[in-house]
């Protein structure tokens, strides 16, 4: 008798080891959406609205049949016994296939993927289930669509060519392009209280001892040819401009909640809080951009005897390494989403915890010791790739830490004593 029963728990629990895990759809749908964006070549200032409309539809998706937090924005309403892995997937897909319907046809494919696994027979989830969890799904990502709508990211503005004067920006080579991502400087916020919520003080004077080191950096570092700029200065400076931020810290998230085992409902609220602290950094970035107008490393050198301050001078034949993009230099972008992600993920994972970047793009990769060091390298990438003065980057990334804690304090709180 003994041996019977030993023998039917040793082969229920060959049987529960070899049955396949189930698949966590947040981490697909993740993967999924960045996809989508290296295909419809989405800039990274795009990339933090988008990604932050696909995580807040999966987390009030979840949550409004968990019903454990406060929403972002659509009250828990769910039919009772839906299925949060299907209204997860529905969310995802549908702000997707709005971004990008020229995808249809592909996300259409992993849509119908995703669901054939939820109602597999190890998934146990029932037909009825699916159903209710497919149309709640549906509903918060309507909600989410039409909230987002309304936040600015619509307004048809006059395009901006800045100020031509010293110390202000204007059109830069090659493209002399005017200034993108004036919506977003003046953006509904999707945690902090409004845009100018955390913005930064004014960039150095001209004449400053601050200024005077900026320049001399970023002309010696960053220019084209530099002969002072190491080769893995310069690998790292593409590396980092070759993709966007979302992504990168988006594949970090990914990895480490696959070593740390985050649940499903975990992911909804990690992802959330992450994409959501990066969005709103981006906006009180774009906030300080067009508030100070300040100009970027190749007006400035070029324009040098003018500045005023003779510790600076002029190089006409000057180019970056990295092709300057179209908006202002105070503060960095990538430094404020970059910042506000590692606040977030150091967080949840602690700061010395060793990560691996990727790159979607280039398919390449980069480890660090912590998110410290690996944010320090941004700030660099920025500066030595000739495209941002250091207090840019300095500021920048403090601005992104300090709206990250902000969403952490504020933002996805438990209702009720739930955690």
């Amino acid at each position: 008798m003994k041996q019977t029963i030993k023998c039917l728990i040793t082969c229920a629990l060959v049987a529960f080891l070899s049955r396949p895990l189930l698949a966590d759809e947040i981490l697909d749908w993740n993967k999924h959406l960045f996809d989508a964006s290296v295909v419809g070549a989405t800039s990274p200032l795009a990339m933090t609205r988008i990604a932050a409309m696909v995580h807040a539809a999966v987390f009030d998706a979840v949550n409004g049949i968990e019903r454990r937090y406060a929403p972002i924005h659509v009250a828990p309403d769910a039919h009772p016994g839906a299925s949060r892995r299907a209204a997860a997937v529905q969310a995802a897909y549908e702000i997707l296939v709005r971004v990008y319907p020229a995808q249809k046809a592909d996300l259409d494919a992993k849509l119908e993927a995703s669901l054939n696994g939820i109602a597999s027979e190890e998934a146990v989830e029932h037909s009825q289930s699916i159903k209710r969890g497919i149309a709640w799904g549906q509903t918060v990502a309507n909600a989410i669509w039409t909230w987002r709508s309304g936040d600015g990211i619509n307004s048809v503005l006059p395009p901006y060519t800045g100020v031509n004067a010293i110390g202000f920006w204007r059109p830069t080579p090659p493209g002399n392009l005017p200034g993108a991502g004036l919506q977003f400087a003046t953006m509904t916020t999707w945690v902090t209280q409004s845009f100018w919520q955390f913005r930064p003080g004014p960039p150095p004077l001209l004449n400053s001892a601050q200024y005077t080191d900026d320049f001399n950096e970023v002309k010696s570092k960053g220019r084209s040819n530099s002969a002072t700029r190491s080769a893995d200065e310069s690998s790292y400076s593409v590396f980092w401009n070759s993709a966007t931020a979302n992504s990168f810290w988006n594949g970090v998230g990914v990895d480490l909640s696959n070593q740390r085992h985050l649940t499903f409902s975990e992911n909804a609220k990690f992802f959330a809080l992450l994409n959501l602290a990066m969005a709103d950094a981006a906006i009180g970035c774009w906030d300080a951009k067009y508030i100070y107008i300040y100009w970027r490393p190749i007006t400035a050198i070029v324009q040098a005897a003018n500045d005023g301050n003779p510790a600076t001078a002029e190089d006409l034949g000057w180019t970056p390494l990295i092709t300057t993009p179209n908006h202002p230099d105070y503060t960095s972008g990538h430094s404020c989403v970059s910042g506000a992600a590692g606040k977030v993920l150091s967080t949840y994972f602690g700061d010395n915890t060793p990560i691996t970047v990727f790159s979607n793009v280039l398919g390449t990769t980069r480890s660090f010791s912590s998110f410290t060091v690996a944010l320090e390298e941004v700030k660099n990438a920025r500066i030595f790739g000739g495209i941002h003065f250091r207090t840019a980057c300095n500021v920048g990334q403090q601005l992104g830490i300090n709206v990250a804690d902000y969403v952490l304090r504020n933002g996805l709180l438990p209702v009720h004593g739930k955690r």
